[in-house]
């Protein structure tokens, strides 16, 4: 059975390789602040972690799933699109590009102790036969409210969307020279919430209440479930013999 990423984030590669899963990478093309804006007006409002995650997770796999990128020949398998937020006292904070939002954010995460991280999943179903699926809308299914530390899981046709979240504690004594020097490095430029689990962060980091996984930026249980729960297809169907 083949995966297709629909990322080339280096973390959930090498994230599910270790699950001994070797996916298939495909670059989404998805303008992610568009779609999030675009969103945002429709709803009139703006947009929950969980449904910011979400909504970017099912854009990323449908830009895959429905060939509006190129991929190494027909699909024959299943599309995973995920996405990350991090929520500090109800802001969301994503990727900060510059050292100095990054620094600003630290230091907003540091005053409150730690946050939320929000993973969206969507897995889409693409195999050629026996998939025993109908299609389903292109719209984001309603999760309802979920709460810091909780998942949720919707299957629609030949879709499933689902959310997890993990609670974080930073260290209560990390100093201005140390957030100076971990910024330095460039690693928390192009990740949400300006820091990684899997890098130079993880010192700072004393405390996870939800899925590790799920801060890397892919829930394994999660994925797990969604397979299991909306293909049928058990999760050591996925890996690489």
């Amino acid at each position: 059975m083949r995966l297709y990423l629909a990322s080339t984030s280096p973390a959930r590669r090498a994230l599910l390789a270790q699950s001994g899963i070797d996916p298939v990478l495909v670059s989404p093309g998805v303008d992610e602040d568009a779609v999030a804006l675009a969103e945002q007006e429709r709803l009139g409002r703006p947009l929950t972690g969980p449904e910011l995650v979400a909504l970017l997770a099912v854009a990323k796999a449908r830009a895959v799933a429905d060939g509006t990128v190129a991929a190494d020949g027909p699909l024959d398998g299943v599309v995973f699109g995920g996405d990350s937020a991090f929520e500090v006292d109800g802001q969301l904070y994503g990727k900060p590009h510059d050292p100095a939002v990054a620094r600003e954010r630290w230091r907003g995460m540091l005053a409150a102790g730690g946050g939320t991280l929000w993973s969206g999943h969507c897995v889409i179903d693409r195999r050629i036969a026996g998939s025993g699926t109908s299609a389903g809308s292109h719209a984001v299914p309603s999760l309802g409210a979920v709460a810091p530390g909780g998942s949720a899981l919707v299957a629609d046709g030949d879709h499933v969307v689902a959310v997890d979240s993990a609670v974080l504690t930073f260290a209560d004594d990390l100093t201005p020279e140390e957030i100076d020097a971990y910024v330095a490095t460039g690693e928390p430029l192009e990740v949400a919430g300006a820091f990684t689990i899997d890098g130079r962060a993880a010192a700072y980091i004393t405390r996870i209440d939800g899925a590790p996984s799920a801060v890397v930026g892919l829930s394994l249980p999660v994925l797990r479930s969604m397979l299991l729960r909306g293909f049928g297809i058990a999760w050591h169907d996925l890996w690489s013999l």
